[in-house]
């Protein structure tokens, strides 16, 4: 049996959201990617910031402002973003959030 894989039954079991906060668990960190579940109270936010690498994000439950350069998404389950290294971007969370982020990390070639 090939046990060379990472599963999780149901993202929105993975942590419980915090009052008043903001709570993450790294679900996979290797060479090639870092997978982050967040959890954020309504309310709560991340500032604008950037990120070193690419990096994919996927609403799972609950209701957020997402600020991606100079735009700004209303999104709720379901959404799905993808941004290049170093894309200034944010998240406010209008209601209880659980929020996916993929950092992928860039692969050499031999």
């Amino acid at each position: 049996m090939d046990t060379d894989y990472t599963y999780y039954s149901d993202l929105v079991e993975e942590l419980q959201i915090p009052k008043d906060g903001i709570l993450s668990r790294i679900l996979l960190k290797n060479e090639h990617v870092n997978v982050t579940v967040f959890g954020f109270d309504a309310g709560q936010e991340l500032t604008e910031h950037t990120a070193a690498t690419p990096a994919i994000v996927q609403i799972v439950r609950g209701e957020a402002t997402l600020t991606i350069g100079t735009d700004k998404k209303e999104v709720g389950p379901g959404a799905w973003l993808y941004m290049p290294a170093r894309m200034p971007h944010g998240v406010s969370a209008k209601t209880p959030v659980i929020m996916l982020l993929v950092l992928v990390k860039s692969q050499k070639v031999a």
